[in-house]
């Protein structure tokens, strides 16, 4: 089943249970999906499970930055209504990898490119995102990368 048609009955799912908050967020979430394939004019085709992991993953991060504002503004209803979003939202992503499994994969990247130094950084970056998909967070990959050239 495509994540696509996933979300669909997931939020039957939720809508018939009579958890409004969960089918809320997923309705938003298929709004940002539609909102995309219209952008990449990819309308009747649609998005690839890839694609829409991207966008879930972006939304995700999106919940956290915002969380942390409210965070720092001192609105902690605010937090605990974007924290609830972020998780519900992580469900459909696939699970994450730990810093040691991204290590592995960086310290491989490396020696396959052979580089070194600080100015490879990005090509690194690049490749083991390529690599790893939506499995590992950009920000964590970056910083791994950083500490190992």
């Amino acid at each position: 089943m495509s994540l696509k048609a996933q979300l669909d009955n997931d939020i039957k799912a939720a809508l018939l249970g009579g958890d409004r908050f969960r089918g809320e967020v997923l309705r938003n979430l298929k709004a940002a999906v539609l909102n995309e394939e219209v952008a990449q004019g990819k309308r009747d085709e649609g998005l690839e499970d890839a694609a829409i992991e991207q966008l879930i993953a972006k939304e995700v991060k999106k919940r956290a930055d915002s969380a942390a504002q409210f965070e720092a503004a001192g609105r902690p209803e605010l937090v605990e209504n974007e924290n609830a979003e972020a998780a519900i939202l992580s469900e459909y992503l696939p699970e994450q990898l730990s810093e040691d499994e991204i290590a592995t994969v960086i310290d491989a990247m490396i020696a396959d490119l052979g580089v070194s130094g600080p100015q490879a950084m990005g090509q690194v970056i690049g490749a083991v995102k390529g690599k790893l998909g939506s499995s590992a967070d950009g920000a964590v990959i970056a910083r791994l990368v950083k500490e190992k050239l």
